[in-house]
């Protein structure tokens, strides 16, 4: 099966949603990112962001959670009804990373991607080279982050 089988190229599919605490802000910044507006509310106030916000590392790295998480039930769904799941490989890169606005603590990001294309690999037979657009929208239906990705298939 592949996945242009399974979804249309175009369509966005929706993968998930996080919402972000004011703790998991400062945990993951603490560990990884330890800017102040994404460390101390108060401080975060008096910054070009105006509050505390998630570093931009943070909401890409809710986007692939959510997209692992998404097809892990998708390949238990697929299973389920009989049919044999793509079975998706590395990606070679992402490129054009955009973090539009701001994702405060307390704004809920849904993700997203859409299949903008696919192209079969004449080296490795079987396999199909795939390019996404992942995305994020937070609560008021505004853009949060996009990228264009690649991520290889063994159909």
């Amino acid at each position: 099966m592949k996945m242009s089988d399974l979804y249309a190229i175009g369509e966005r599919i929706e993968i998930g949603s996080h919402t972000f605490t004011p703790e998991a802000i400062v945990h993951f910044a603490s560990r990884f990112d330890p800017q102040i507006f994404h460390m101390d509310a108060e401080a975060a106030k008096h910054s070009l962001f105006g509050g505390l916000c998630a570093s931009g590392w943070h909401s890409c790295s809710m986007w692939m959670r959510s997209f692992v998480d998404f097809w892990k039930s998708e390949t238990a769904r697929l299973t389920a009804e009989g049919k044999t799941p793509p079975n998706l490989g590395p990606s070679p890169g992402f490129k054009n990373l955009q973090w539009l606005r701001p994702v405060f603590a307390g704004d809920t990001i849904s993700y997203g991607v859409t299949i903008l294309g696919s192209r079969a690999l004449a080296s490795r037979p079987g396999w199909t080279l795939y390019t996404l657009a992942c995305d994020g929208i937070n609560q008021d239906g505004l853009p949060a982050l996009r990228f264009e990705s690649t991520v290889l298939a063994l159909e």
